[in-house]
């Protein structure tokens, strides 16, 4: 086991790893920006490092002080979080190259996996049902004319390199394709320095259902079960809960397995999640695979009793999977919350600014992962994301009681946050039946009186 970890992350999430690695008996290293100087991950580790200033490029994303924070530290590995270097395979590499442990798979397999396109075509060597679309990139606007009226509209154009909602166009029919491509060609290239666009059938009124991995570096590969994150607004997640309103015992299997198939395909080791969309009819196609922990993996850890961080660390240190498939049962329901500083009633437009008054929710089988405290400020520089309140019941009416009653609860004062928008989508009709799709918070005004 490791002696000292370095977080290369910033917020809640640096927060969680350090709670694992502590009660790992680990040491820990922070490192933080110049903006970051006050955060609590900076203040609460046994070490804190700063590493640049507050743009993200340079400091969570500059790899050389990263490597050099964790040289100077004498740490063994680094854990990324999610975001910034989390899915980085150069860095991956680079941390290899250095002799330092990369929590997470190793930078083949996040090319492998991190490229849309290519990740595709080994789901289908492995029999993971995909969505119609293009074997790959699609390199011109000629090919793509070609290829959209072969598979007929309407369509997705994704970026290759693409992650969080970026580089994503819907095109209902060949008029609206050349600006669509163009656009999303160019976002993907600004943000991610690659502007290769690869096409898909877009399934209409889908369930977005991701299921949790844990490989060893053994061949060892479980599910966890799923989790449903079809609340989204303009492709960020909202609300995730697990397990899905839609399940059935048979389709869980059938699903799971072939997430395990996934994994095995592609040599995966560690903490990853696959992402299926899931239509009307409850077919299911394969969408990506995030190679890193996710935002929303405490609801798993809630309905299925295995920590997932100190998972990650376990394998990273060379341990064995000490549980197989039938050991895992999926105990009550678990709903997440994502609490950000935005104004839901101005566009969700960022609200940083100082917190003046901070009251938590808590209770039986509430939990929050947070990094604000009373008189932080929050910078203008990151996500606007704050805090996670996630809660479990015996079963889904009762978590949806219990997750109403901690967002009310809940007061953060001397900045706007999501809190009413939250606790108005818990009080809404269709949310309740759960009876929604990815487009459902896209169609529906959820603060209108």
């Amino acid at each position: 086991m490791f002696n000292k970890i370095l977080i290369a992350n910033r917020g809640e999430i640096a927060i969680r790893i350090m709670r694992a690695c502590r009660e790992l008996g680990i040491k820990t290293v922070a490192v933080y920006s110049e903006a970051d100087k006050s955060a609590l991950h900076a203040q609460i580790a046994d070490e804190a490092i700063c590493i640049g200033p507050a743009a993200s490029k340079d400091s969570y994303l500059n790899t050389k002080a990263i490597i050099a924070a964790c040289e100077i530290s004498h740490a063994e590995a680094i854990h990324p979080g999610f975001g910034f270097l989390s899915e980085n395979a150069d860095f991956a590499r680079l941390c290899e190259k250095c002799g330092i442990t990369f929590i997470g798979p190793n930078g083949d397999i996040m090319d492998a996996m991190g490229d849309k396109a290519s990740a595709k075509q080994t789901m289908k060597k492995a029999g993971v049902p995909v969505i119609p679309g293009s074997d790959g990139v699609v390199p011109t606007l000629e090919k793509a004319y070609e290829l959209c009226r072969e598979i007929g509209y309407p369509v997705m154009l994704k970026a290759s390199a693409g992650g969080g909602g970026r580089g994503i166009r819907l095109v209902n029919s060949e008029d609206e394709l050349e600006s669509n491509y163009l656009t999303a060609s160019k976002e993907a290239l600004d943000f991610f320095g690659n502007g290769d666009i690869y096409i898909e059938k877009f399934v209409v009124n889908p369930r977005h259902i991701e299921f949790q991995l844990l490989a060893d570096n053994y061949g060892n590969v479980v599910h966890l079960g799923e989790r449903d994150c079809s609340l989204q607004r303009r492709n960020q997640k909202v609300l995730e809960e697990s397990p899905s309103p839609i399940m059935t015992e048979e389709l869980r299997e059938k699903m799971g397995n072939a997430a395990v198939s996934a994994a095995k395909a592609c040599g995966y080791r560690n903490a990853g999640t696959i992402e299926f969309l899931v239509d009307k009819d409850k077919n299911f196609y394969f969408m990506e695979m995030n190679t890193r922990i996710q935002v929303e993996h405490p609801v798993t850890e809630f309905v299925t009793g295995i920590d997932l961080v100190k998972a990650q660390i376990r394998v990273a240190a060379g341990e064995e999977l000490w549980f197989s498939q039938k050991d895992v049962k999926v105990s009550g329901h678990a709903i997440e919350c994502r609490i950000n500083a935005e104004d839901p009633r101005h566009g969700f437009r960022p609200c940083p600014g100082t917190i003046n008054s901070l009251h938590a929710p808590g209770g039986f089988n509430v939990r929050i992962d947070s990094a604000v405290y009373a008189g932080y400020t929050i910078p203008p520089f990151y996500d606007s994301m704050i805090a996670k309140l996630i809660v479990k019941g015996a079963d889904r009416e009762e978590a949806i009681m219990k997750m109403r009653v901690a967002l009310a609860e809940f007061i953060i004062g001397g900045v706007e946050t999501n809190i009413d928008f939250q606790l108005r989508l818990l009080r809404d009709e269709n949310f309740v039946k759960g009876e929604f799709d990815n487009g459902y918070l896209n169609r529906t005004n959820i603060m209108e009186d």
